[in-house]
């Protein structure tokens, strides 16, 4: 077996970081530029209705010097946005500092204009032209707060630029109002430089969780890589360790079986030396332990690493019952215990095959903890609710056990020994049974007497697919114990400690044995004249040559003529076989296969009693 694959190393998520001035720069910047082009307009605006206002009563050349400066520094700027916008927004960021620098230089310029237009025309006009030239200063000052506040200095040399020349320019005309204006201008000049303030605090604010978000943005997408990456490294080792069960599970039930048949074989060649039969017994009862050990924990593997998902729909209980009378049926017959089943016309809505392997466990251990008596699998209708039901007459469960026996490897402690060839059991089958009803949201109920039995019970909802009715199984009687004498069999085995393991055991319960490794070694043998006709086949399902052991009884039913009783033996537990169980007319059984199941199984096809 090859050893698991290393789980490959999950990327690391980057650290956190504190928030810079230097990572709020290219928002900044991009915030500028993105409103320059309204800027440029309301100058263009501003520029054109102090020039119609003032054009009567300024001196034309110093307004036509004034108009001269300003288209200069507005085209300037114009090419620079346009410049910055060329650029690209990645290139731009990366010299978010220069183009900082340049769009500084032209608000400068800009405001620098403002302030000279305020010193040389204030006075040419009278109070309607002085007004307006005043609101339109003040206008660009109170517009440049969202633009410059976030950049204090920047925004402080701006207003300067505009406050400063007009309010000098209105104190040296030296008249009381004058004055009087210079100093309310001079206030408004100091409420707009704290305006500025509040608001770069709130701008620097905005910008910083922009940054913050965006980081955190990357962060959790490298994080849910990282999850992600987590999680399919993880779903590849699940996958991994189930498939590393399910081939030590097959490959390892191989030994195992021929392990048991020549166990049960010196069984049969030492009869009367007690010494000899309690060491077969015992390891008779090791194989049984490690087999169940190997189907039971491939199962809780497929359950925790979540490879088994509910598949619901409306199904017939009738066929499910079919498939356990045609399993459990010869172990009961063995035991002498009665198997009957009641309510198989019910249709439930559940997954058929999770609702099988509950059924499936549970009627196994009422078989196992049973001595005498019988099991009984019912279904009847209690309201909307189906109750699925698997009652024994066997040891019963003390009430302080009861919600103890689902825990994984907890085992019964019985009031009465259990007979010889009846293993107590690993303690995972109703572990499993549990957790395949929490996975399907049924609720499972346990009632029990000491002594008198116990009753599962498994509740889905009721389904809605056409109802028929089955008719019930017989009761079973005691095997009196199984000679072979006069029986022939034909044993379809590739693997030469089984095969030969069979022979040996199937000869000493009296039996003429021909064996074989491969389909066309059978077919041969079959087509042969004069060959005696056997009586059982028991064929492997995996064979040479791509073949199976289906295909090996259909040419020996062909050859023959006749039905032949056929036991298909398997170590695979990863697909089931029922329904070519039922379209071929073949039992099954899962390798190990314990001696005392074999020869109840060999008794219950030939009908020996």
């Amino acid at each position: 077996m090859n050893a698991l694959p290393p789980l490959p190393p999950l990327p690391m998520p980057p650290e956190r970081k504190t928030v810079s001035r230097a990572d709020l720069l290219p928002d900044v910047v991009r915030t500028l530029y993105s409103q320059t082009g309204v800027s440029l307009s309301g100058n263009l605006l501003g520029a054109m209705v102090l020039t119609m206002i003032y054009w009567p009563v300024a001196p034309s050349r110093e307004l036509i010097a004034w108009c001269v400066l300003f288209g200069l520094v507005w085209v300037l700027r114009l090419v620079t946005l346009r410049r910055y916008a060329h650029a690209g927004w990645a290139a731009a960021s990366s010299q978010a500092a220069r183009w900082q620098r340049l769009w500084n230089a032209g608000a400068m310029a800009s405001g620098a204009c403002w302030g000279l237009a305020a010193w040389m025309f204030y006075e040419h006009g009278r109070a309607f032209h002085q007004t307006t030239l005043l609101l339109i200063i003040y206008s660009f000052c109170v517009g440049s707060i969202t633009l410059m506040a976030s950049q204090h200095r920047a925004f402080f040399a701006f207003i300067s630029l505009c406050f400063v020349p007009t309010i000098l320019r209105i104190a040296t005309l030296g008249s009381t109002d004058n004055l009087l204006l210079a100093g309310v201008l001079s206030l408004v000049f100091l409420m707009t430089t704290i305006l500025g303030r509040a608001y770069r605090r709130t701008f620097d604010r905005a910008i910083e969780l922009k940054v913050r978000t965006e980081m955190l943005a990357v962060q959790l997408q490298t994080e849910k890589a990282a999850a992600d990456e987590a999680k399919r490294a993880a779903e590849t080792a699940n996958r991994a360790k189930t498939q590393f069960f399910a081939a030590a599970s097959h490959d390892l039930r191989q030994p195992l079986h021929a392990m048991g048949l020549f166990a049960e074989a010196l069984r049969s060649k030492s009869r009367g030396d007690e010494e000899v039969t309690h060491l077969v017994n015992s390891i008779n009862s090791s194989v049984d332990a490690l087999e169940g050990l190997f189907g039971e924990l491939l199962d809780i593997t497929k359950i925790d690493t979540g490879g088994v998902e509910p598949q619901p729909r409306h199904f017939a209980l009738r066929e499910l019952f079919q498939r356990l009378k045609l399993q459990y049926e010869p172990t009961a017959f063995e035991k002498g215990l009665s198997l009957r089943f009641r309510g198989a016309h019910h249709v439930v809505y559940g997954d058929p095959v999770l609702v099988d392997r509950i059924v499936r466990n549970l009627l196994s251990n009422a078989i196992r903890y049973t001595v005498d008596g019988g099991v009984l699998v019912s279904a009847r209708r209690r309201g909307d609710e189906v109750l699925l039901q698997v009652w024994d007459t066997g040891v019963g469960i003390a009430p302080t056990e009861q919600q103890r026996v689902f825990d994984e490897f907890y085992q019964v402690q019985a009031n009465a020994p259990l007979g010889l060839h009846q293993p107590k059991g690993l303690g995972l089958g109703l572990s499993i049974v549990q957790r395949l009803a929490r996975l399907m949201g049924a609720p499972l109920h346990l009632a029990s007497v000491p002594g008198r039995g116990s009753v599962f019970t498994l509740t889905v909802p009721p389904g809605k697919v056409q109802r028929s009715q089955l008719s019930e199984p017989g009761t079973g009687k005691p095997a009196l114990g199984l000679t072979l004498e006069h029986r022939h069999i034909v044993i379809v085995e590739d693997e030469p400690a089984v095969r030969e393991g069979l022979v040996v055991l199937l000869k000493g319960w009296g039996a003429s044995v021909e064996s074989f490794d491969t389909v066309s070694a059978a077919e041969a043998w079959a087509g042969s004249p004069g060959v005696t006709t056997p009586d059982l086949a028991i064929v492997d399902y995996r064979l040479p040559e791509g073949r199976t052991g289906i295909e090996a009884l259909t040419s020996l039913r062909a050859a023959f003529g006749q039905p032949l009783p056929a036991i298909l033996v398997t170590g695979s537990t990863m697909t089931g076989h029922e329904e070519e169980s039922n379209r071929h007319d073949f039992h099954l059984l899962i390798k190990p296969v314990a001696p005392n199941k074999l020869r109840a199984m060999i008794a219950f096809k030939l009908g020996l009693r």
